[in-house]
C-alpha cells in the first residue's frame, strides 16, 4: 500500500514542476517579442497592426481580452470596433495566435500598460535609417535573398523557402509565401522591418529566434523587397531563357545518342528475326 502512496507523491511533484516551468516559458515580454512584435510596437508607431501604446485608453479590458483571444471571431460577429480596425489595416486580420491563455492575456495586458507608461518602450520597434534606398543596397538585398552572401548570425538564406518575380520561374523555394508584393501588403518600410527582425510564423521563429538577422541586412533586404513589388518583370529573364536553351539542346543530343547507341542493335535484332523467319 506504501508503494502507491510514493508513486502518487513523486507524480505529483513531477507534474507541478511541469507547470511551474510552463509558467516561465510564458513571461509575457519574452511572448510578446516573440509573437506580437512583429506587428506592433509599443509606442513606435503602426505598422501591420496598430501601435499598442495606451490601448488600454482606447479599449477596455474584456474587450482587449476577446479579440486577442480570437480576432477573427469578433469580426464575424460584427463588432463594430473589430470591424472598424479590419477596415483601416486593408483587410488584414490578426491571427489567432498560439499559446494563449486568459492568464496571459491579461499578464499582456498589463505589460503594455506597464510599457506605455514609460518614456520609451523597450518595444518602441526597429529603428531604421530614413536614408533613401540604393541600387547597391537592392544588389546587397539579393545577395542576402539567394544566399549568395550568408547571414552574420547564420541564418538561412530566404531563397531555401520564398520565391520572388525577380528570380524568374526556376528559382524560390515553395514553402513559404511569395514575397513580391511583401513591402505593400505588410505596409512599407518600417513595418517589413519589424517582420524581417522579429518574423512572427510559426515555420520561421524556429529558424531566426537563434540567427535573428542583424539590422544592417535588414534594410538591403528592405530594398531588395520593395524592388521586386515596384519593378516590372518578364515572364521569362534571360538567364531562364539561356538554361532553358541549354536544357533543349540537351535533351535533342541524348536522343541522337540514345538513338545511335540503341538504334543500331535493335536494328540488328530485327535483321537477325527477318532472317530466321526466311
Amino acid at each position: 500500500m506504501k508503494t502507491p502512496s510514493i508513486h502518487h507523491a513523486r507524480m505529483v511533484i513531477y507534474l507541478t514542476a511541469l507547470l511551474a516551468t510552463g509558467a516561465q516559458a510564458q513571461d509575457p515580454a519574452t511572448f510578446f517579442k516573440a509573437n506580437c512584435a512583429s506587428c506592433h510596437t509599443i509606442g513606435g508607431g503602426r505598422l501591420t497592426g496598430p501601435d499598442l501604446k495606451d490601448v488600454h485608453k482606447r479599449r477596455d479590458a474584456d474587450w482587449f481580452a476577446e479579440f486577442v483571444a480570437d480576432p477573427s471571431a469578433m469580426i464575424n460577429a460584427g463588432d463594430p470596433e473589430a470591424v472598424a480596425l479590419l477596415q483601416e489595416y486593408r483587410g488584414v486580420i490578426m491571427p489567432r495566435v498560439n499559446g494563449l491563455t486568459p492568464q496571459l492575456i491579461d499578464d499582456l495586458h498589463t505589460l503594455i500598460i506597464t510599457e506605455s507608461a514609460l518614456e520609451k518602450s523597450r518595444f518602441i520597434g526597429m529603428q531604421l535609417s530614413d536614408r533613401a534606398l540604393t541600387a547597391f543596397d537592392i544588389a546587397r538585398g539579393d545577395s542576402l535573398f539567394q544566399g549568395v552572401a550568408r547571414f552574420s548570425s547564420g541564418g538561412p538564406a530566404c531563397i531555401a523557402c520564398h520565391h520572388t518575380a525577380a528570380l524568374g520561374w526556376l528559382g524560390g523555394g515553395t514553402l513559404g509565401p511569395d514575397l513580391t508584393q511583401v513591402y505593400g501588403k505588410l505596409g512599407g518600410r518600417k513595418a517589413l522591418s519589424n517582420w524581417l527582425a522579429s518574423p512572427g510564423s510559426p515555420t520561421m521563429q524556429p529558424l531566426y529566434g537563434p540567427h535573428p538577422i542583424e539590422g544592417e541586412e535588414i534594410l538591403p533586404l528592405v530594398a531588395y523587397l520593395q524592388s521586386t513589388g515596384t519593378a516590372h518583370f518578364t515572364a521569362a529573364s534571360a538567364p531562364d531563357l539561356i538554361y532553358l536553351i541549354i536544357g533543349l539542346f540537351g535533351a535533342i543530343i541524348l536522343l541522337i545518342l540514345s538513338d545511335v547507341v540503341w538504334g543500331g542493335r535493335i536494328r540488328n535484332v530485327r535483321r537477325s528475326l527477318v532472317k530466321g523467319k526466311r
